[in-house]
């Protein structure tokens, strides 16, 4: 579990630097005792997600209605390790290890939707329903770029209870949430905070940026990865992705990947469509006014501030070059660029407003299709 960078260089829609925060727990083969509830009595009233923690269910009342809706999912995984028994001689080497994360029922049809960093490089996959029965699953397709991942389990339909979904955009600072998951292989573990903040920008497996991001108080700790952060009305916001820490437990900041982009990205795997994201190329300084500041030497982690053969480099932007504007539309800070090239298709050709030296050039540039992985320091 590394923890994520305050600060850090950008490439168009990417933050260079910094694993993702919160990795998959090691099997501790340790045996959880369930216990089984009576959740007939849940109450279900569609509340606004903005309220006090006075208002809309008790935690208690969510529990019931949201925990069978929640999975625990194991993982076995192939994990090739360059350097590894055999690295003093140049080699590489391959080992086996297994995790433990949460999932959220997604549909009847039996698809779970988790974090693409829980199911990273599975060889077998086993899903943990709250009343103790256990099914195996396969993996239908992930995005690094996204940190989301589906997985389908063949299990009887009076297994699976599907969550609802709230609009993530809804979410504002103060909204009571609660969080289910396994950590530390406890299944059905839940706890409970507030919106800390909304629009934060975290880094995805693959280096690249997730925008709009919700940050909890609430615990979170590796075995959470996948599971939901769940609103007043028992609603799903987004899946508990990433804590920011220093001794790899939970310190009161957490991050969950917004549920509308969750979903998007769950709707085209299901599909059987491969997901593709609109790519620059440029390394950007952290900037939260006056437009998207591309890096020049020294001043970020990045190797390069325009990656080279990228679609920026075939523009001619340049180093230090400020993106005020896309098709005419104002571009206010780095997090404003990232989603607003985040709402493109690759192939789509745009004009970017820059500021160079303070003259104002326009500049047009095709956007490209984004790597599996980002160019960084």
């Amino acid at each position: 579990m590394s923890r994520t960078a305050a600060a850090v260089a950008v490439i168009a829609g990417v933050i260079a630097g910094g694993a993702v925060g919160v990795a998959i727990a090691s099997g501790s083969g340790t045996t959880t005792k369930v216990i089984t509830v009576d959740r007939t009595s849940a109450a279900a009233t569609a509340v606004p997600t903005s309220l006090s923690a006075t208002q809309g269910m008790t935690i208690n009342q969510i529990y019931r209605l949201d925990s069978p809706g929640v999975v625990d999912i194991d993982v076995t995984a192939q994990v090739q390790n360059s350097g590894g028994a055999f690295g003093f001689f140049g080699g590489s080497s391959s080992q086996t290890e297994e995790g433990e994360g949460a999932g959220v029922v997604y549909d009847s049809s039996g698809y779970i939707i988790t974090d693409e960093h829980v199911i990273a490089n599975a060889t077998s996959v086993k899903v943990n329903f709250w009343n103790g029965k256990s099914y195996p699953a396969k993996v239908i397709g992930s995005d690094a770029s996204t940190d989301v991942g589906v997985i389908k389990v063949d299990a009887p339909s009076s297994e699976l209870h599907p969550l609802s979904w709230a609009n993530s955009d809804d979410a504002e600072v103060g909204d009571p949430v609660i969080a289910i998951g396994s950590p530390f292989s406890q299944p059905e573990t839940v706890t409970a905070g507030i919106v800390s903040q909304v629009g934060r920008s975290i880094t995805a497996p693959n280096n690249f940026t997730i925008t709009g991001a919700i940050q909890t108080d609430a615990a979170i700790n590796p075995g959470n990865s996948g599971g939901p952060l769940i609103d007043a009305a028992g609603r799903v916001l987004g899946l508990n992705d990433q804590i920011e820490t220093n001794s790899d437990q939970s310190a009161g900041v957490g991050f969950a990947t917004p549920g509308d982009t969750d979903q998007q990205i769950a709707d085209e795997l299901i599909g059987g469509k491969q997901v593709k994201h609109a790519y620059v190329g440029v390394c950007l300084q952290p900037t939260t006014s006056g437009g998207a500041v591309i890096a020049t030497s020294g001043s970020t982690d990045c190797t390069s501030p325009v990656v080279a053969g990228s679609p920026a480099a075939q523009a001619g932007l340049d180093p230090g070059d400020v993106i005020t504007a896309i098709d005419g539309k104002s571009i206010s800070s780095t997090e404003a660029f990232i989603s607003a090239i985040n709402g493109y298709l690759p192939g789509q050709t745009i004009t970017l407003t820059i500021d160079r030296d303070g003259q104002v050039k326009h500049i047009t540039l095709t956007l490209g299709t984004r790597p599996a992985t980002a160019a960084s320091g």
